[in-house]
């Protein structure tokens, strides 16, 4: 249904004339008597008794009547969110969810002030995923930017850092002062899942291939809170070695060598020529930013 047709349809509504409305839309009669028609046939319905003095709703026109408007309005306000967009500077940036969230925070606190004191205005809009889920937004054309794991050695992205996973225990734990722990050792100990790990499958397998099997204690999409439940003692985990919170150590796993490399990935479309120096100036920033401590 064409938001035209529903503007004829109020137009000859609120003045209650087919010649009246045609003038209102600037259009000729035929033309809108076309619409109506047309209107009418796509609802299934009449919608006006048409006379020599005037036009009348049809009880089918009365009850459409509020439902046009909303429509119409809502078709309005859409129109006008995208034009306000467009014209925007809003860099829209994907961000893996496994990211050290403190990182990925100053990394865009730093960026919107330095932009900022350049006397020049820009925001963003963040998606968190995973890399598919990044990955699907690109192909949507949802996302301009994102910060997520190079798989390809290409022009697609920028590399940031590299960096180990390495096993997260409580402060306190018997093995927290061990340089290097053997899967052997971790037989009893409690583990906590942290299901959106890219290297969960292989974690899972470093520990079958050594006949270790250490009770499930906690699973979680949450890193934060993965780590919380570390600290509190519920169990240890395998993180990325730029994770770190209070009151949780991190260790090397024995044989556990997966490693990965965080980049900036840029955008697969053209961006807008408004956005281009704001997206200019982003991968300007990010791509001399010093790696996340752990």
């Amino acid at each position: 249904m064409e938001p035209y047709l529903l503007r004829y349809f109020l137009a000859v509504v609120e003045t209650g004339s087919f010649t009246r409305a045609a003038e209102a839309c600037l259009i000729t009669q035929p033309s809108l008597s076309a619409g109506i028609k047309r209107l009418e046939e796509q609802l299934g319905v009449t919608l006006f008794v048409r006379n020599n003095k005037r036009v009348f709703l049809t009880t089918a026109g009365t009850r459409f009547l509020p439902r046009a408007k909303t429509i119409l309005h809502e078709c309005n306000v859409a129109i006008a969110e995208l034009a306000q967009t467009e014209k925007a500077r809003v860099l829209r940036v994907g961000v893996l969810q496994t990211l050290s969230g403190a990182w990925v925070a100053g990394c865009l606190k730093g960026f919107r002030e330095a932009y900022r004191g350049a006397d020049k205005t820009g925001r963003f809009d963040l998606f968190e995923g995973t890399e598919q889920e990044i990955l699907n937004r690109f192909d949507e054309r949802g996302i301009d930017y994102a910060l997520s794991i190079r798989r390809v050695d290409d022009h697609s992205s920028v590399p940031l850092y590299d960096e180990t996973y390495v096993l997260a225990l409580p402060a306190d734990h018997p093995l927290a002062g061990v340089k290097e722990v053997r899967g052997e050792d971790l037989s009893d100990q409690p583990m906590i899942v942290r299901s959106r790990c890219e290297v969960l499958s292989e974690t899972s397998r470093y520990f079958t291939d050594r006949n270790v099997r250490p009770p499930l204690a906690y699973r979680t999409a949450n890193d934060e809170r993965a780590l919380r439940m570390v600290a509190a003692g519920v169990g240890a985990t395998v993180v990325p070695q730029s994770h770190a919170a209070q009151g949780v150590v991190t260790t090397r796993l024995l044989g556990f060598t997966h490693s990965r490399t965080v980049a900036l990935f840029r955008p697969r479309h053209a961006l807008p020529d408004h956005l281009i120096p704001m997206g200019q100036a982003f991968e300007a920033y990010i791509s001399q930013l010093a790696p996340p401590v752990g």
